[in-house]
This record gives C-alpha cells, structure tokens and sequence, in this order.
C-alpha cells in the first residue's frame, strides 16, 4: 500500500449524511435524543419520571465506545485488546478493585463478536454514533432508578429501550409526526441543524467539476434526508451528487448480497418494486455495494474504480465499507475537537468550536473529554494507574488506525486544500499517522505511547510539514532512548553510506559498532527469526557430517556443491549473535578449513560453470567477513588468499562465460554478488588494485541489468516465481551492498515498487505453493521471507511485507512436496534477520481476503484468487500467455533498443521457460486440480496447451507438432534459433464482474506459421468458485493440412481416473476433501474418450514426473471448438450442454443450486459490444470488448549509458579514500614498500619495482623536508604524509584498463561455451549426471597473496606478440631505409612522378608503423 493517500486518485467520493455532511448542534440534538427515548419509557412503559429531568453536566457520562453488558447493567471501556479499562453500574464508576473483580484483566467475554463489529446483540450493545449515545444515559439511569427501587442483579429493562428508539426513529415517524424527535427537528431545524458552510459547497462542486462520481449513502429515510439537505445545503442539493441511495440500512448496504437486500426505486417517497440490477445514475432506497459498484465501473469505464467514503459510524460506515468492499475510507471524527492539540495562547485566533444562537449556557459537547471516561484515545489498566508503562490504547482508537485511511474531525477542515493534497495514512507503524491536520494530543510523545513509536512523529505533505510537539527537548530525547531501547539499533528505511570508514571486520552488512545491537535484537523484535537461526545451527550440530563440507575434493566436487557456501552464512550470523556459544564457533572454523582445502569450488563434471563457486565464494566471503575475529592470524592469512583466488578466477570468466552479458538472467546477480562480497573483502585489507578491478567489473554488468528492469514495469521476472526468488536473493544483496559501500542508490527503482505483486498475487491460498509457471518447484528457490522484509523496509514501508513473510513462514511444508532442500532452506536467514524492520507492524494489504484479479503485462500472466486462506470456495486461477522472455526483453530484441549493449537473443537466455502459451491452471478451494509441470523437459505436452496433427516440421513426437520453442535435443527451451524468436502468445481479456471471472488469450504466434492456424483461443470463465468452463477454439485457414487436436491437462500429485456420465467422458482426482472432476465435449456435444496417464521425466531432473489426461478432437474446417468443465467437490453438476454456430457458441450448466447459461462471442470482427455474457440464475453479467487489454510500448531508457557511467563514478571516491587511510599509516620503509606493492600491482615485476623506487624516493624525500620543518616548528597546518605521495591510484586506474582490453582480448579468441552447458543450476537435485569435460581450473594452486589469480597475470609474451614486435622492427628498418633515398637520390630526381611515387610509400608505411606500433602496445610485446 502507499503511504499516502490523495482524493485525485479516487474516481467516485461517497459520503454519509448525519454527522458527517450534515452536523448537528450536539449538545440540543443530544438533549433532544435523550428526552425522546426518557418520554416513551415514562408515558408508555411507566418508567420513574425523575428519568425526565437532566442535570446541566450528566452529558459527561456520554462517551462513543462504551460498551452495555445488558444483563449486568455495566458499561465498559474496552482496550485494544478486550481487557476492561473502567467501567460503571448504571452511571456509578467502579473502582479498580470492583473491575478486576469482576472483568480481571483478561479479555471481556463477547470482545470477540464486538470487534468483529457486531453491535446489536443481547448481551450487549456498542455504542458508536451520536444518534444512540444520549441512550447510554438513558440506559444508565435506568439502572440507578431499577437498583433504587427494585434492588435488581439482572436487568430487563433493554426491550423496552429498543421500543423507544423505534418508536422515534422507524420508517414512518417523519411522515406521522410521530415521537418527539422528527416533529421538534422540523419545527426548529436551526436550532440542532449547521448549515453546511460555503468552504464546503465549494468543494464539493469542485469534486463534481473534476470528473469525480459523488455518492450520498444514508440509513435515514428519503424525507428526513430531504429535509437535512435542503436545509444545509439547498434546494438545489440533489445537483451536488450523482446517486443519492436512502435507507440503505447499513452496514448490511456493504455486506449483503443483491438477493438480500435490492435496490428499490422511490415513488413520493414510498419503496417500490425491488430492481435486478442497477443501471443507471438516481435516487434509490435500500439496495448493496456489490451492484453499486458495477454501475461506478460502467459510468467510469474503469475495470477497478478506486472509491472513498466519509463516514462517522465505525460500526456502520468504516468498517464494512473497507471490510466489505474494499473502499477508501475517511473517518470523521469530532472527538478531535475535543482531545485537540491546541495552539499556545498568543497564536489561537478562533474558538476550538464555533457556537451558534442555541449553545449558550448548554451542556458540553459530547466530543469534549469525559471525566467519567477519560479520554476516547487511550487510558490505563486498572490497578497500576501509577505505573507509566501500562498506558495502552482504547479499542475504539485501535478501530481508527485499522480500517480508516484518514480521520478528520470534519469536512470543513479539509475543504480548503487541493484536492492532490497527499494524505498521510494510517498504518501499524505509527500510531497517530492518519490523524489531520494534527494528531490527538494523548497520542503525542508528551501524552502517551509505550513502545516510543510516536516519539519520532512527524506529519508531512507535499506542499507543508507541520510538527507537532510539546515540552522540552529533554521530553523528546527521554522518548527516542525509550523507542531505541525496545526497537535496539534500528536503521533508518535508507542504508546509511559507510564512504569507506571501516574498522575493520565486520563490514559487509553491518559494523563492529553494531554487533551489539544485533544480539538485542536478537533477544526482543527479530527473536523469530533468531529462533529459526538457532534451529537450523542446532540441526547443523547435531549432523555434522551431513553438513560439514567433505574434506575429499573428489567428494566435495562430486555433486552440486552450493549447499556448503549456502549454509555458511546462516552459521556465521549464529556466531554473531551467540557468541557464547564455543561448539558453533568451532564448527564454523572447521567448516572454512574444509573449504579453504579443496582445490576448486567447481563441480567435476561442469568446469564451465561458475554458479556452485558463487555459492561457496559469496558463503566464505560473509562467514569471513562475519567471523574474522574469531580467526587465528594465520586463518586469517589463508582463507583471505582463497577468497582472492576465487574471485580472480571470477573475474576472469566474467569476460566469456554467459552471465557477464546475459541480462536478468538468475545467473548474472548470484555470479556478481559472489564477485562482489570478494572484492569488498579485499578491499578493507588494502588490495586495491585487485578489488578495483572486480568491483567496476560487477558494477559494469549489473548496472547495465537494473536499467533494463526498468522496461519490466509489473515488477515480475520472466523466469518465474521459483527462478525468480534465486534472482532477487543476489539482486536484493547486491543492491544493498552497493548503497552501503557506493551510495549508489536503487530503493527507488519502479521495478521493486512492483515487484511485492509479483509475490503476493502468484502464491496460491494456503501460502504454500505458487503458480508454478517456468522452471520451478513447488514455491520458492530461496527465502521469499528475506526478499519481503527487504521489500517492506526499503521500498514500501507498509508492513504488508513482514505481513506475507509471516504467513509463509507459518504456513511452511514441513514433509513432503513444498519442502525447502537442505541446500537452500537457511540460506536467506542472515539477509532476513539483517534487513527485517520491526517497527513495521506486519499489516495485510488492504485487499486481503477478497479474490482479486491481477494482470501482469509484462509476463503475460493473468492470476485470481492469491495468497488467500486455504478453505471452502476459495478459488486459484492463472493463465499464461506472453512474449518469450517476457515482453520487455522481447521487445529489446525485436526493437533492437539499447544498441549499445545488446546484440539479438545472445544478451539473454530463455532456457528456462517452457513451451506454455495459453496454458492455465485451477485450484478450487486452494487444492491443486490442474497444475504445471515443474521442472521437467521442455516438451509442449507437458504443459496444459494443445498440440496439432499431422506436423509440418521436425516434431519431437511426430506426427504430433508442439509450439516452435520445443527442442528436441536439448533439456533447455530453444529461443535463439528458427522460428522460436519470435514466439508470443497474448492476453486479450482478463476482467471479473459480480464474482464471475472472464479471461481470452490468443496462442497462435507460439505455432509454426505452416500449420496454417488463423487463431487459436482459448476462453476459461469461472462461473463458480468450483466450477471453471474451458472452451478452445480453433481457426484454421483453408489450406490447412490439420486434421487433429490434442489438448494435456495435468497434475503433477495425484494421478487421475476415468470417468463417464451420460455418454460425457470425463476424468477425476482423489482428494481428501472429496473429488474433483472435468468432463469435455466439443462444439458437436461429441466426447472423445481420453488417453489417462502418467510420464516419467528422465534422469537429471529434480522431480519424478506428472500425471495427465490427454484429450483428442478431430478438426472440421474452418472452426472447431472444444468445451471442458472442471468441478469442485462441493459442486453437483446435474446437466452439461452445448450448441453452437459460426458465430457464438452456448454453454448451459446446471447445479443443485444454480443455474448457468454462457453465450459466448469468440468471433473479434467488431460486430459484437461484449466478448461473452453469462446469466446466472436471474442475473445477467456482460464482459463488454471495452475491458479488453490494450498492448503498450515501453520507451527505452534515456541516456543509458550516462545512467550507468555515472552510477561507476561513485565508487572511485571510495577507493582513493582507503589509498589515503592506509599511506597515511604508514611510516618506515619496510612496511611502505609491502603496502605499495599490495596498492600497486603490475603484470611486469620490474615495472612495479620501478613504480615503487620512485614513490618511495619521492616520499622519503618529503618527509625528510618535513622533518626538518618540525626541527624548526614551522610545519604547515594540516600537513598529512599521504599528502606528499604520486597519486597511486591514478596508476590503478590505468592497470585497470590494461587488463581489461586483454581480458577481452582473450574471451574473443576463445572459443564459446556451448549454451546447454551454460544452463546449469544449482538445484539440489539427488542423482544428477552430465556430461564429462576437461578437468576444472584450480583456484588454490600458487600460495601467497602475491600470486593472486588476475587477469593482469602472463608469464611470457605470447606468440603473436613475438611476430608483432619482429614485424615492427624491420618496418622501422624500411621507413628510415626509404627516407635515406629520398634524402640522396630521389631530391634530385628531375621526373615529379618518381617523388610522388616515393612519398606514397613513406605515407603507407607510416600507417603500417603506427599500426604495428599500437599492436605491440596493446600485446605489451
């Protein structure tokens, strides 16, 4: 959710009347209300008349949010949590002693059912509004006058309360003049009535004048709200709103269903017949929110037409409005009035409230803070009133912060400001947040929170800031102790810059000064996940066999090894923060000394890929980084010349392996982050030179990536869910790591604004699986819990993060499908521990719990019904159907954008993809029906698409022809060669009306153009959420040579089985819930039996295999349509028929309840308004071709290079700056020739040796100068040593180039890897076999840190350089041989041709030379 809120985004603005348009003069309306309900109980019901009189301040005893126990004649103040606060028998407080007596300090009885917002009940009643508040006293007094009289322990007394408020307040009592209350308004309506002032007026027609749809929604009959309206604001007041719906009886308006509670039109203010629907803009009675909300889409013409309601009826307005329908909602509220912070005397220049001719001499307000009650916001427990810490919030205040956006204490207050005026919100990380223009004054740092989070405060907008504090500077300083104590050393939202101001370890993620807040942590707001931590190093310890590295190198390079770096860093943070802990800190040490003893982290049978590396080299880098005290001198020695020969030999394929220039690809950040924690590390001991050159190398490759993220703009990543988890584990590393050590920037990058949607809306309800689409597994690779926290913290800020993380977490697979490998399961703890924000409240998204529909364009992936509880008509659906690659790198490629980086397809890798355009899955109530393959071959058939006979083409399983990505040769998706560029599929529709979804894709493109198909679509409508309708239909051109369909639908857990009901073939799975079941037939009402199996994946791939029905369909020309239905178990379907023609095509299914006709439309020549129109039951939902989806283009990148050029010069400044730190140190010539060599380093030994002599003289030289300056006292101010020394790292910078045109050199000369070897990946797959290579590169072969493996390194010339040198010479020879001739000879030569002649080849010769010269330049020959 964003952070703030503003009324330009909303389309429609709805509002109530009493209270909120309308506002009364409380202190008559109250009088009045009381004497209403006292009059009726006295005359009718023979009550004690002394209830008639009312003393000047008994409406002190009226307080919203009190709560009446009926039959104990209490009343209550609840806390947030349901414990009593204080409470009253009839209008006599009781005493603390009384209330823990009676209440304890437990939650009250029926808190459950009243913070669910069920108030009328009898038992109790909540008392919300000011239209019954008056009754609270009533009703109290009632109770004194009953124990005077009657001595009653149980009352009877609440029927005849309800009599009195229908009696005055019932449908008719208006027009009958019934009761006190109506006819005493409409004789002296000025007298409780404020006319609407003009700032408002203004404001509303300004709303209308925009665009904005203006609702007015009303419990008060048509002629009560006639009468209010035209008395504040015109005889002309129906001109301010577009619909106008009275007596709509909420908050059943926003819970109930159209069948419950119809709209009704109004005739002389009397109901009509009830409506089927509501169709156009009007005034109506009664009616809901669900029909209501299609006529705004309509008038609109949005999909999903953002609303917010003002309201002061939390009971009735707030609640429902956003629990219900999902709307904005702005609370008014006028205890803010009341419990206001109030200007100091000199600068109040207007009363807190403007009085009128009947508030003279009358009681307060009820919005003034009660002395009985104390304030409405917060108060203390009973029986520690003197104990600070027990301060907590009311119930009725934590109401505020949880279903408002906004809370005002009138219209009035915000009239005047624009209306793109941003809005704080409220959210669980701050409790005063929402509050405008200013906060209650107990929420404030001088009045109350315990947990400090108010103490730091402050309410912004774009156009001003205002601060709201009052006290002393100590009262603000006592408050910040008090939130650091309980939040320990909390980072701000951005990662603070360390500008190369390292003491030494740690450094990576956090400092030494750190550590110790990180323990506190550990014990207080992230004790979760420490305790996780605790688990997995315990389970470590436990076996330590199966989880220390082996010390046999053949075993250790045996297999997929990542498990040993993934695990490391997950021990290390143990380490950290559990220091006292001797066994785990030696297991730790160990567990580096069997690292640090193999000779290469790559796998035997794959030395061509680095990934396993990666995941030793990042692990060892951060268990170095973290655990570098607890290191022996000589630990420290060795495994530093490890990291540094790895990352050398990371460097060093950078240049020609795929990751270096395959963009957004999992590879790329998992290599780079790896390449990245090395080199930090190197650098905070002063290999500069090395860490230079790897670290602009990462930067150079991954900048160049975050720029092309910016064409994904819904924040998915093409590879899928599971693939896309192993992405962002290195991608979120990387970003953080380059603002801590860089301040480069990315927290603000769109693509991470989006990028929480592409986990909430892929995971299916029950939080423990994900739409499976691409290579995958059952969820995630790795976290998401790590990925989410860093969402929340740096991006969103809104607790929705910490939320999803939460419920993953609780919801994990513990046996079985789903489980997280060994390999992979700790992995992200050190990141989810580090990053996670405590004080961001976990806060579900505002949509929670409601199925939504959700498009992703740029993955072609429409999903419904996300990360929603796993129960009963709780429904997933996806479909897929999309550019390869996703539309941003299809577009690249086929745009040619981003000339200067990218060439075609060898820029990016689809390996991982599958053949699945227009493939779908569905898991009614949340269990998995039709599911994805996973990750198993790339055939068509093993997704749920179609394949086509006879083939046109090389088929892999002739004479069926699959879509043009299948190859048969290869485990990995062909997107590089033939046709399978150029494969798409699109998603023509995707939109959901009152509950029934409607989704179109077209997945011809992703056929071989000589099957001569002219469409291919296929429909899915969820009419049900169990029961979903398929429909394909096939288009062929007249010269097609197909004679057969066949479609697959499967699921990868459970095998299915055959079944048949009335000549209707059909399949079914067994689950413990009950079956689930399809049935098929096509456009004729023939069904082909199907052929029900199960496949085998080969060996090498993680899982098992998938089970499947395969149906066949015979083509007839021109079209052909197939129809499947899939059933839940709650479903009985009693009939299936279908008639179809050219045109359209009708479905009509019948269930034990409901009744469906589908009139379908798959024609799109224009002469249809709507794509389909589905009648259920009596209701009629058209899905108009209006909604259809609307292909964008993505413009490229301006200035890219620039972006990515100047993103490089921030860490420059960081690298010059630790060359000063460490000269400086350094005094004595021993130890300055050591640093200078490590500063400076050189492919030519002498050259370096040179380069060194002349520093050093240089510098000797100057500090004997200095030190004769301070024999003599005059040494200059500020004098530093490294002042005096030649820029070294001007020299680096130099190097730096050197090595990298040679590097490049070589990546060209050599030749490519094949692509299927470089899509290796580190799964954690059990019996995995490849293909044998040649024997892997050492990366521990040479000791000392002075034979670090760079790419500066050569031993010898090469030999083209030898030829080069030997061709340079005798050049030379000529030249001067040539110039000699024509100096003698040819001067006197009398023919002006024979000079020309001459010149021209001194002219070419001087070419070649310069060239040869350049050569031997670049070859160092």
């Amino acid at each position: 959710m964003q952070q703030h809120f503003s009324l330009a985004a909303c389309e429609v603005v709805g509002f109530d009347l009493d209270h909120t348009l309308c506002r009364y003069h409380l202190p008559q309306s109250a009088r009045l209300i009381y004497d209403s309900f006292a009059q009726y109980l006295v005359t009718e019901k023979g009550y004690d008349e002394d209830l008639l009189t009312l003393a000047p301040d008994s409406l002190d005893f009226c307080c919203k949010g009190l709560v009446l126990d009926i039959e104990e004649g209490n009343f209550l103040k609840l806390a947030e949590d349901g414990t009593v606060l204080r409470a009253s028998h009839g209008t006599k407080s009781m005493t603390s002693e009384e209330i823990l007596e009676t209440y304890g300090r437990r939650e009250w009885k029926h808190f459950n059912t009243v913070s669910g917002m069920v108030s009328r009940s009898a038992k109790y009643y909540l008392y919300d509004n000011y239209f019954d508040l008056p009754g609270a006293l009533l009703c109290a007094r009632v109770v004194d006058s009953l124990d005077q009289h009657d001595g009653q322990k149980k009352y009877d007394f609440w029927k005849d309360m309800v009599a009195a408020v229908q009696h005055n307040y019932k449908i008719t009592a208006f027009k009958e003049d019934c009761g006190m209350y109506f006819p005493e308004v409409k004789n002296h309506p000025d007298k409780y009535l404020q006319r609407c002032p003009e700032s408002v007026k203004k404001w509303l027609k300004q709303l209308k004048s925009t665009g904005k749809i203006l609702l007015l929604i009303t419990s008060s009959h048509s002629d009560y709200c006639r009468l209010l309206c035209e008395h504040i604001l015109g005889n002309d007041f129906e001109e301010y709103f577009d619909i106008v719906i009275t007596n709509a009886l909420k908050p059943g308006f926003f819970s109930h269903t159209p069948n419950q509670r119809p709209f009704r039109t109004l005739e002389n203010d009397e109901e009509q017949e009830a409506l089927l629907s509501l169709d156009k803009p009007g005034w109506y009675s009664q009616g809901n929110a669900i029909q209501l909300y299609e006529l705004l889409k309509k008038m609109t013409g949005k999909l999903d037409p953002k609303v917010v309601y003002f309201g002061d009826s939390m009971h009735s307005d707030i609640f429902p409005a956003r629990h219900y329908s999902n709307w904005e909602t702005v609370f008014i509220l006028e205890e803010l009035l009341g419990d206001k912070v109030t200007e100091s005397a000199e600068t109040e220049s207007e009363p807190l409230e403007k009085k009128g001719k009947y508030e003279e001499d009358q009681p307060k307000a009820p919005y003034f803070v009660s002395k009985q009650w104390g304030s409405f916001f917060m108060d203390r427990l009973p029986g520690l009133e003197n104990a600070e810490e027990t301060l907590v919030r009311t119930w009725s205040c934590k109401c505020i912060s949880t279903y408002s956006t906004i809370a005002i204490p009138s219209l009035e207050e915000i009239a005047d400001l624009p209306l793109d005026y941003r809005f704080t919100r409220f959210s669980n990380s701050s409790a005063t947040a929402g509050y405008y223009p200013s906060p209650p004054r107990e929420l404030l740092p001088n009045g109350y929170f315990k947990d400090g989070l108010a103490a730091t405060e402050t309410w912004r907008s774009d156009a001003t800031m205002r601060t709201h504090t009052r006290g002393a500077p100590s009262v603000f300083f006592i408050h910040a102790v008090c939130f650091a104590f309980a939040y320990g050393a909390r980072e701000d939202a951005m990662v603070p810059f360390v500008n190369a101001n390292y003491d030494s370890y740690p450094m990576l993620y956090f400092s030494k000064g750190d550590v110790e807040a990180l323990r506190l942590q550990a014990t207080t707001t992230h004790r979760h996940i420490a305790a996780r931590l605790v688990e997995a190093v315990q389970t470590m310890l436990s076996n330590p066999l199966e989880y220390l590295p082996p010390w046999d190198p053949k075993e250790f390079s045996a297999r997929w090894n990542e498990i040993y770096g993934n695990n490391l860093g997950a021990l290390a943070m143990f380490c950290v923060l559990y220091p006292e802990n001797i066994e785990a800190i030696s297991m730790a040490k160990d567990y580096m000394e069997r690292m640090a003893a193999q000779p290469s982290w790559l796998v035997k049978d794959a030395p061509w890929d680095e990934v396993p590396l990666a995941h030793s080299l990042v692990g060892f880098a951060t268990a170095y980084d973290f655990l570098y005290s607890y290191l022996s001198k000589t630990q420290q020695e060795r495994f530093l010349e490890v990291i540094a020969n790895a990352s050398g030999y990371m460097y060093e394929t950078s240049y020609r392996r795929g990751w270096g220039f395959q963009y957004l690809h999992n590879h790329q950040p998992t290599n780079c982050v790896a390449l990245l924690a090395g080199s930090l590390v190197l650098m905070n001991q002063g290999y500069l030179q090395e860490a230079y050159l790897w670290t602009k190398q990462v930067l150079a490759i991954m900048e160049k990536s975050v720029v092309l993220l910016q064409e994904v703009t819904d924040g998915s990543l093409y590879e899928g869910v599971a693939y896309g988890s192993y992405t962002t584990r290195s991608l979120f590393q990387y970003m953080f790591l380059v603002q801590r050590h860089f301040d480069i920037n990315h927290f603000g990058h769109p693509w991470l604004k989006q990028h929480f949607a592409f986990m909430y809306r892929t995971v299916l309800p029950g939080f423990q699986r994900t739409v499976a689409i691409a290579d995958s597994n059952y969820n995630w690779f790795y976290g998401p819990e790590s990925q989410l926290v860093f969402l929340d913290k740096f991006v969103m800020r809104n607790g929705s993060g910490n939320w999803l993380a939460e419920q993953i977490r609780r919801n994990r697979v513990v046996e079985g499908p789903g489980t997280p490998s060994k390999g992979q399961r700790w992995c992200t703890l050190h990141t989810e521990f580090l990053w996670y924000d405590a004080s961001l409240r976990s806060v579900p998204p505002p949509d929670y719990g409601v199925p939504k529909l959700h498009y992703f364009e740029d993955w072609g992936v429409v999903t419904y019904g996300s990360a929603l509880p796993a129960e009963i008509n709780r429904p997933f659906l996806s479909f897929k159907s999309g550019k390869l690659g996703g539309r941003a790198i299809y577009d690249i490629v086929h745009k040619n954008k981003y000339k200067e980086w990218i060439k075609g397809w060898r820029n990016f890798n689809a390996g991982h993809e599958h053949p699945d355009q227009n493939s779908f899955t569905f898991a009614p109530n949340g269990v998995p029906f039709i599911t994805e393959a996973l990750y198993g071959p790339k055939y068509t058939f093993f997704n749920n698409v179609l394949m086509f006979s006879p083939a046109v083409s090389k088929s892999c399983f002739s004479p069926w022809e699959g879509q043009i990505t299948e190859d048969c040769s290869s485990k990995w998706l062909k997107y590089k060669h033939d046709l399978a560029g150029d494969c798409q599929g699109r998603v023509v529709a995707a939109m959901e009306r009152s509950g029934v979804v409607f989704i179109r894709g077209e997945g011809v493109g992703a056929y071989n153009p000589k099957l001569k198909l002219r469409k291919l679509q296929r429909n899915l409508i969820l009419l049900h959420p169990q029961l979903l309708l398929l429909v394909d239909q096939i288009h062929l051109e007249d010269d097609s040579p197909l004679e057969a369909a066949t479609s697959f639908f499967h699921n990868v857990d459970v095998p299915f089985e055959e079944t048949v009901v009335d000549d209707v073939h059909g399949a079914f799975i067994r689950h413990r819930d009950g079956i689930y079941k399809m049935y098929w037939m096509d456009d004729t009402g023939h069904s082909e039996k199907a052929t029900i199996t199960s496949r085998m994946y080969p060996r090498g791939y993680p899982y098992n295999g998938t089970n499947y029905v395969n149906v066949t369909t015979l083509l007839r020309h021109p079209i052909t349509r197939a129809i499947y239905l899939f059933i839940g178990p709650s479903v009985d379907v009693q009939s299936f028929t279908v008639r179809g023609d050219s045109p359209q095509l009708d479905v009509f299914v019948t269930t034990g309840e409901h009744a469906y006709a589908v009139y379908l439309w798959p024609v799109e020549d224009g002469s249809r308004s709507a794509f389909a129109q589905v009648i259920a039951d009596r209701q009629k939902i058209v899905f108009d071709r209006a909604s259809a989806i609307r292909s964008s283009t993505v413009p490229e990148v301006k200035d890219y290079v620039g972006i990515v050029e100047r993103n490089l010069q921030h860490f420059k400044p960081v690298f010059q700056q630790l060359e000063k730190q460490i000269l400086s140190r350094v005094r004595n010539t021993a130890s300055f020739r050591k640093t200078a060599e490590r500063l400076l380093r050189f492919s030519d030994k002498r050259q370096t040796e040179e380069a060194i002599d002349r520093i050093f003289a240089i510098s000797q030289r100057q500090q004997q100068q200095h030190g004769r300056a301070k024999k003599n006292r005059k040494v200059a101010k500020g004098y530093k040593f490294v002042d005096a020394v030649p820029d070294i790292f001007a020299q680096i910078e130099v190097n730096e180039r050197k090595v990298r045109q040679k590097a490049q050199t070589q990546a060209q000369k050599e030749l490519p890897v094949d692509e299927d070897e470089e899509m290796k990946d580190l799964l954690d797959f059990a019996d995995i076999t490849y293909v044998k290579h040649k024997t892997g590169v050492s990366i521990r072969g040479r000791s000392g840190l002075t034979q670090m493996v760079t790419t500066a390194r050569s031993s010898a010339p090469s030999i083209s350089a030898s030829y080069t040198r030997l061709f340079l010479i005798l050049n030379i020879a000529i030249f001067f041989v040539m110039l000699a001739m024509q100096l003698t000879y040819f001067q006197r030569a009398k023919r002006l041709h024979g000079q020309r002649c001459l010149y021209t080849i001194l002219l070419v010769d001087s070419c070649i030379l310069l060239w040869l010269y350049s050569s031997c330049s670049q070859s160092q020959c």
